[in-house]
């Protein structure tokens, strides 16, 4: 079974069935009315997580955690405080939005199609609201064990505290009627849950191609062959939203749709395989990343690549299964501006070997030794090799080797990435399937091939994806979970991560127990708290 992480998708633009190469790949656009004016912004507070891995660059780091230290936080004075049950699994990362009224709220998403608020301090339910219609269920499995037994809202859902009245949470949810399947882009208000913007909006998509699922020369969106599993983005006023398949059953190809934030009108619609097979985005659910410029990076999963290219290096029929992506998108317009793929591309893609298994990583800009700056991106998959890429120049595919590439770390990880990495103080943190938690240093812009520490423990499938809680520079401690029975918390010292600062097994007599664990699961760090979901709720800790 394949774990596709397919991000954005990139295609050349191609006018009926052709299947010619294309001057300029392109989004399709929806021509959209005027926004409407936006209220006045009101500033993400300190503590605010709005979005998968706290920020679009998905660096996973809460840098004003002025309350937790790696001084307290250990079994004596930290715990489990609660569980918050759900009707589901929670499979979407917890997000945290404070001073809203007269509540600190923690905003759940269930695979069972439910979107709770709760009371962030207390733990009481301020309010929750089913996003599935009447004589409707959530999706079944389709016979594929990723998602698993219901799917209801699986990614990431983002909020914006400045659109609507009192904030907007927008949240993608499937269902079915029978045997009809539908999937819904939903925008609800912060303080009560009632649908905004005369939501939800039903998600439907062609694009021009003759690939999988195609006819007349459009390859058509079929709703119940997706699912969206990567954390959705919010950039420059457009939500966008990113494919995963069911396991690999085709039909599927690879689609980035999105919608205009204010209107929930489609703004574009965009496939990386138009004119092949499979691509998906998976990500183990990492949302898409964004640079500075409005540039999305995404990490694509295996699926059809044209290795012969055009006279501008790109993939000739539009086809970038397994690569690494760089998206523009000036006007609302999607673009493949630059991108990546592995020498063996063709043999990975053979044997199922995504590049898109784990999510992509922006970093800040870096000096170089010879003080040029660099914009830098990392990303990691089923092959285990660390690919860091420079956003100017990524290497596009070169059937001899990977030599274009800026770096090409094989062998730094011990098992394949169903993960995304960490940031923090020039240090990525990785954790790999059957691998340890491993801190790699930045110097000079390049990021060092063996690790500086490591956790002393191996994380079972799917590995981790690590959040950093810091305050300012100082105070970092990485939140690693660990998916087994009994799931367990472990935080470590940011500095070298030899030293455990606390694990959920350590207090006696199961205290800090909080549930099964769960699959590609991030922990979320806010105002003294961590919240860590599990296939029926959410653990909280904190200060005893």
């Amino acid at each position: 079974m394949r774990w596709h992480i397919c991000l954005l998708a990139v295609v050349l633009a191609i006018s009926g069935c052709s299947m010619g190469p294309s001057k300029s790949p392109t989004s399709t656009a929806t021509p959209s009315p005027t926004p409407a004016p936006s209220p006045t912004p009101v500033p993400s507070q300190a503590n605010d997580v709005l979005t998968y891995h706290n920020d679009n660059a998905r660096t996973g780091l809460m840098s004003s955690e002025t309350i937790l230290t790696p001084a307290n936080v250990n079994a004596t004075s930290f715990g489990l405080l609660r569980t918050l049950s759900v009707d589901g699994k929670v499979d979407a990362q917890p997000l945290y939005v404070s001073n809203l009224g007269n509540h600190n709220l923690l905003l759940v998403a269930t695979e069972h199609g439910t979107v709770y608020s709760f009371d962030a301090d207390s733990g009481s339910i301020v309010w929750q609201v089913s996003m599935l219609q009447a004589g409707e269920s959530p999706s079944d499995n389709h016979g594929c064990s990723q998602v698993t037994p219901e799917i209801g809202i699986t990614a990431t859902p983002v909020i914006d505290r400045s659109a609507g009245p009192h904030g907007t949470a927008y949240v993608v949810a499937m269902s079915k009627n029978g045997g009809t399947y539908f999937q819904r882009l939903h925008a609800l208000d912060l303080s009560t849950g009632s649908e905004e913007f005369g939501g939800p909006r039903t998600i439907t998509a062609s694009f021009p191609g003759i690939g999988d699922n195609s006819s007349g020369g459009q390859v058509v969106f079929d709703p119940g062959q997706y699912k969206e599993r990567p954390g959705l983005l919010l950039l420059n006023g457009v939500v966008y939203t990113a494919w995963s398949s069911h396991c690999d059953n085709r039909p599927y190809t690879g689609w980035l749709i999105s919608y205009d934030q204010n209107t929930l009108v489609q703004t574009t619609v965009f496939n990386l395989t138009p004119n092949g097979n499979e691509g998906s985005f998976w990500n183990s659910g990492a949302g898409p990343a964004a640079d500075s410029n409005g540039n999305i990076i995404a990490l694509q999963a295996n699926g059809t690549f044209d290795t012969t290219l055009n006279a501008q290096g790109f993939p000739s029929q539009g086809n970038f299964g397994n690569s690494f992506l760089k998206i523009s998108t000036t006007n609302r317009q999607l673009a493949v501006a630059d991108y990546f793929a592995p020498f063996n591309v063709a043999a990975e893609n053979s044997v199922d070997e995504d590049l898109g298994s784990g999510g992509a990583l922006v970093l800040p800009d870096l000096q170089d030794a010879g003080g040029v700056t660099r914009h830098l991106a990392v990303g990691a998959g089923k092959d285990g090799h660390i690919y860091v890429v420079d956003r100017d120049n990524m290497g596009k595919f070169n059937s001899a080797d990977n030599s274009r590439i800026y770096q090409d770390l094989a062998g730094s990880l011990a098992g394949q990435v169903f993960s995304m990495p960490a940031y923090f103080n020039n240090v990525i943190y990785y954790g790999a399937v059957g691998d340890k938690l491993k801190a790699f240093p930045i110097a000079n812009a390049r990021v060092a091939g063996s690790p500086s520490s490591q956790s002393s423990i191996t994380f079972p499938f799917p590995g981790t994806t690590p959040s950093i809680s810091s305050n300012g520079g100082g105070n970092g401690i990485v939140w690693s979970a660990e998916n087994s029975n009994p799931a367990v918390l472990h935080a470590y010292d940011a500095t070298n991560l030899t030293r455990e600062l606390y694990n959920s097994n350590q207090a006696a007599n199961g205290r800090d127990h909080f549930g099964a664990g769960n699959k590609f699961i991030t922990p979320t760090i806010a105002h003294g708290k961590v919240y860590v979901g599990t296939t029926n709720g959410v653990g909280v800790f904190g200060l005893l």
